[in-house]
């Protein structure tokens, strides 16, 4: 069974809605034209402040970007195990004088390693790029990150109201 925290209105809050136009509407005044009707900005979105010019999103999907190479590593490593093991070695002696916590710069350095590790930086690339197209599951990360938020949410809020609720004898 499970349950959303969030609640979805119908209608917007009563101190939320525009308040009605009592104004009576005056005569144009050539000197005075409106080119336009005033602009109304309806946003049902929460402000984020402290994200400067990246919007949450962008940071999730820059470590997203990050994951996916970890992954084009891990599958490209497995790959190689099982019918290289000599590139499979190179790789893992790579992986073991360079940090894979910057994607981009690991597979820039392995690149510029020799021709063999260029073969393999070229590989992680490709995998990266297909695994975020075809084989990530976009949606089940939404419902997971969601299930997991109300998860912890609920389990968070139990264990307050038991350490608070409890009356010693």
């Amino acid at each position: 069974m499970e349950s959303s925290a969030i609640f979805r209105l119908s209608s917007p809050p009563t101190f939320l809605s525009p308040k009605p136009n009592t104004i009576k509407s005056l005569p144009p005044r050539p000197w005075k034209h409106r080119t336009s009707q005033p602009t109304h900005v309806h946003c049902n979105k929460m402000f984020v402040p402290g994200f400067g010019e990246a919007s949450p999103e962008a940071k999730a999907a820059k470590n997203l970007h990050q994951f996916f190479t970890y992954i084009a590593v891990k599958i490209v490593a497995a790959q190689l195990q099982s019918y290289n093991p000599e590139a499979h070695a190179d790789l893992m002696e790579f992986l073991d004088r360079h940090s894979l916590n910057d994607g981009d710069k690991f597979c820039a350095d392995l690149m510029r390693e020799s021709s063999k590790h260029k073969s393999l930086a070229l590989r992680i690339l490709e995998v990266r790029s297909a695994y975020c197209k075809k084989d990530f599951e976009w949606d089940n990360l939404q419902r997971v990150a969601m299930k997991m938020v109300n998860e912890s949410n609920t389990k968070l809020m139990r264990e307050y109201v038991q350490e608070t609720s409890h009356v010693e004898s």
